[in-house]
């Protein structure tokens, strides 16, 4: 990420110009409006870079996490400093109604009901993006909405250190599938300094996502380490080298060409390049909430028996997170 300001004063917020003419590539569109549904630390981080840049953002969560940013704007921690930015946010799903864009955060499991929260508010043009783990997300709000759903690839570590604060561990560019308003989507994302792009692979994207995910995730939870820990630990490379070979094969039979090799060597990138990051799942577990678990290798799992294949690393990781969230009441 781009352009990080220094810290300001606890309880201020930075509060940006309107967007100019970055955002309008052909000159005739006014500024984008954004609506973030399902504002956590993925919704909430993209949500107030578009803030910062000036363009009209609505974060829509839950109530304390808006209650904080209504009251503080939202905190958004970096390893080059601090700094609060001023952003609208609701709770209820009616404040999609005036939006351009519509980023879709939600968990998972969390989509269908989404989609049915939103769908009597979109405006005829809204364009929605689907910023969520899962490969089967943005065609599920397709069929709710009744309209295409854009699917993105996010590649984005951050987390939630409390409500209304945000911090960023690495990365955060975006892959979206073409769609007709991409052109002033991207340069409106450009403008807010977030990295993005168009590419017909994210079907690929996502499985790749889907993957990783797969391989850190659960075991994260599991153990409530970092990856950085997980991957130093005797048997770990060797059990996500496990995963990555399953995920491959499934991915295969649904048609889709994956690189194992490529793929163990982003899990051992990761390993160092996000070594203090714990896992969404992890973070879940540790809350309370049910996570994503069904959606990542238990997707996985599913897949495979209907293709008649096995998948014995990814079951035993997706029944030992199941078991944790029962004897956590999630």
């Amino acid at each position: 990420m781009s352009n990080v300001c220094a810290s300001t004063p606890p309880g201020g917020a930075t509060h940006a110009t309107p967007a100019t003419v970055t955002d309008r590539p052909d000159g005739g569109h006014p500024p984008l409006r954004f609506a973030v549904f399902g504002a956590g630390a993925v919704g909430t981080y993209y949500g107030a870079l578009l803030a910062r840049a000036g363009f009209t953002v609505t974060l829509i969560g839950r109530p304390d996490h808006v209650a904080a940013i209504q009251a503080h704007g939202v905190q958004l921690l970096t390893a080059e400093g601090s700094m609060h930015i001023a952003v609208a946010a609701r709770t209820e799903a009616a404040a999609v109604a005036d939006a351009d864009v519509v980023l879709v955060c939600v968990k998972s499991g969390d989509t269908e009901a989404a989609a049915r929260a939103i769908a009597a508010h979109l405006t005829p043009q809204a364009v929605v993006l689907s910023l969520q783990n899962g490969v089967d997300n943005a065609a599920l709000l397709s069929r709710i909405l009744g309209r295409p759903a854009v699917p993105v690839a996010v590649y984005v570590a951050v987390g939630l250190e409390g409500p209304g604060v945000v911090r960023h561990h690495g990365r955060g560019d975006l892959v979206l599938a073409p769609f007709p308003q991409a052109p002033q989507v991207l340069a409106a994302l450009a403008a807010a300094g977030i990295p993005a792009a168009v590419s017909d692979a994210v079907p690929q994207a996502l499985w790749t996502k889907l993957v990783i995910n797969c391989a850190y995730n659960a075991l994260s939870a599991i153990t409530a380490r970092p990856y950085g820990w997980l991957w130093a630990q005797d048997g770990v490379p060797a059990l996500l080298q496990q995963v990555v070979r399953e995920c491959v094969a499934v991915a295969a039979a649904e048609g889709i060409v994956l690189d194992a090799a490529a793929l163990d060597t982003q899990v051992q990138h990761i390993a160092h390049s996000m070594a203090t990051q714990r896992s969404s799942t992890a973070h879940d577990l540790l809350r309370g909430r049910r996570t994503e678990i069904d959606h990542l290798n238990g997707a996985v799992v599913a897949r495979a028996r209907a293709h008649g294949l096995s998948a014995p690393a990814n079951q035993t990781l997706h029944t030992l997170v199941r078991l944790l969230e029962h004897g956590r009441g999630a």
